[in-house]
């Protein structure tokens, strides 16, 4: 990964999950491909749950194999309402043997899967790494220019956007970007527990968000804690004691005695939408192309179908001889990725809102929705196959 030849047909800019698998899902489709991202020590202890989809992607990248044995199934989700308002849902539970499925996905530490993302990629002859941070990004006729930080030069026909909230890359494209800051902060963390998950992911609704008890292996579970942000302050400030008993009660005791282990995160919640998902030679993926609230793990799954979406296209173009980032290619991109991110993005605001309201006619509104969904078998089967995988994609 040392080719010091500086025109490719693509360039991924960012090293996070969503960059590494769009720098390797490029490559395998025939794409040379550079990848401008600085190694840095992944030190963060928070997980992702992937879901099917996503798992078909990571297998066929030959990533899954590295680091399945790191990753907890997740076989069963309930949905608990833990509002306390005057009318409540019923609890909802979602089996994935309902849908003939041995799991829904599996969670994974994301540490364990940068390493087997970065790993993949560093074999691969078809990415060129450029251990350093893009500074400037100019889009020409034919091609992108891109700088680094320490004055590396490098053009690319395509550039993937995989450079978060703040993208550089989406700057340099002129693309604007629709922001709406939430009244939460999600605080996460791990904990041990004195009672076996049994492979159940548990989220209770609260007034001022989910609290999310997702499996990790053995008797361990990831935390994704949403509340108001002076709360969420609070209670990154507590003892490990005192946090491992607010947690348990949170919990109702399912998994019995609590033990927070080292690590704690604070995230500000908004939801982030660019006006398009490419232009001008430029394609985002990530968080670069959306932000939303941590509900129904749909953030980085989103990410991946991003990166598969462009390493098809992308690849297609080439195999036929054509130019990877041309226009006609990304508008192909943006009609691929809309209606899954905007239709995503429109059920997890839904979601967080009905929570946040307090609205008194519309408590009894969601309680029945909630219970047509538990209640009706060909209801519920569908809404677990769509949390999957949109049907368009199937």
């Amino acid at each position: 990964m040392t080719d010091a030849s500086t025109l490719f047909d693509a360039a991924v800019i960012g090293g996070g999950p969503a960059g590494l698998s769009a720098a390797v899902a490029l490559a395998q489709a025939g794409a040379r491909t550079a990848l401008v991202a600085r190694r840095v020590p992944y030190a963060d202890n928070r997980t992702t749950a992937l879901l099917g989809a996503s798992i078909e992607l990571l297998e066929s990248l030959d990533i899954w194999p590295r680091c399945k044995d790191k990753a907890a199934a997740l076989e069963v989700m309930r949905l608990v309402d833990d509002t306390g308002r005057l009318f409540r849902a019923p609890e909802v539970r979602f089996s994935c043997h309902e849908i003939a499925l041995d799991a829904f996905g599996y969670n994974i530490d994301n540490r364990s899967l940068m390493l087997a993302l970065e790993a993949r990629a560093a074999e691969l002859p078809g990415v060129v790494r450029f251990d350093d941070e893009a500074e400037s990004i100019v889009v020409e006729a034919d091609d992108v220019a891109i700088r680094t930080a320490s004055a590396q030069f490098l053009t690319a026909r395509l550039v993937v956007g995989a450079d978060g909230r703040h993208s550089l890359c989406r700057e340099a494209a002129g693309i604007e970007v629709t922001r709406r800051e939430l009244t939460q902060t999600a605080l996460t963390f791990n904990v041990g527990h004195a009672r076996p998950h049994r492979n159940v992911s548990t989220e209770f609704h609260t007034p001022h968000g989910p609290c999310v008890f997702v499996p990790l292996p053995g008797n361990r579970s990831s935390i994704v804690w949403v509340a108001a942000p002076a709360e969420a302050e609070r209670l990154r400030g507590l003892s490990d004691e005192e946090l491992s008993a607010a947690i348990e009660k949170q919990s109702h005791s399912i998994l019995g005695r609590m033990i927070v282990e080292p690590g704690r995160n604070l995230f500000p919640l908004a939801i982030e939408r660019p006006k398009s998902f490419g232009r001008d030679r430029i394609a985002l993926v990530g968080e670069a192309a959306h932000v939303v609230p941590p509900i129904g793990a749909q953030g980085l799954n989103l990410g991946l179908r991003d990166a598969a979406d462009i390493a098809r296209l992308a690849g297609e173009a080439i195999s036929s001889g054509q130019d990877p980032g041309a226009a006609d290619v990304l508008q192909r991109y943006d009609r691929a990725r809309r209606p899954d991110i905007l239709s995503r993005t429109f059920a997890i605001d839904i979601a967080n809102r009905s929570l946040l309201n307090d609205f008194l006619p519309l408590q009894p509104v969601r309680a029945v929705g909630m219970h047509l969904l538990g209640a009706i078998g060909p209801l519920r089967r569908f809404a677990m196959r769509e949390g999957l995988t949109p049907t368009w994609r199937r």
